[in-house]
């Protein structure tokens, strides 16, 4: 019997975001604070007991030290109970500085308790 291989549409590495990044979010009209389990440049996976439709419309806020950073992303994954992946469709221009800052503190290869994901 062949075994049938999985291919990611992933095309960047996701980092586990062990110090905790958070979220606020909106799909329609749910809303909550979550944590983001994994980030990279293109998508992130956030952890909560809501769901939203696949190709459905998420608002972010996140919550980071460095500083405010808003974007727009689309549902491209959910997995019921444990929360849903999400697709980066926009981040805000003025917010872009800062989340490029995000995403290079969280890949540091010198920090022990991050995991850089396939």
């Amino acid at each position: 019997m062949k075994k049938q291989v999985l291919h990611s549409r992933r095309h960047g590495k996701r980092v586990e975001t062990a110090h905790g990044v958070w979220a606020l979010w909106k799909c329609g009209r749910t809303e909550d604070t979550s944590r983001v389990r994994d980030l990279s440049a293109g998508g992130l996976f956030i952890e909560t007991s809501k769901t939203c439709a696949i190709d459905a419309n998420v608002e972010l806020h996140f919550l980071v030290e460095d500083g405010e950073v808003r974007a727009s992303a689309t549902v491209r994954y959910v997995s019921p109970g444990s929360g849903f992946g999400l697709q980066f469709k926009a981040i805000r221009h003025e917010d872009q500085a800062r989340f490029s800052t995000m995403i290079k503190r969280l890949f540091q290869p010198h920090d022990e308790h991050k995991k850089v994901m396939p």
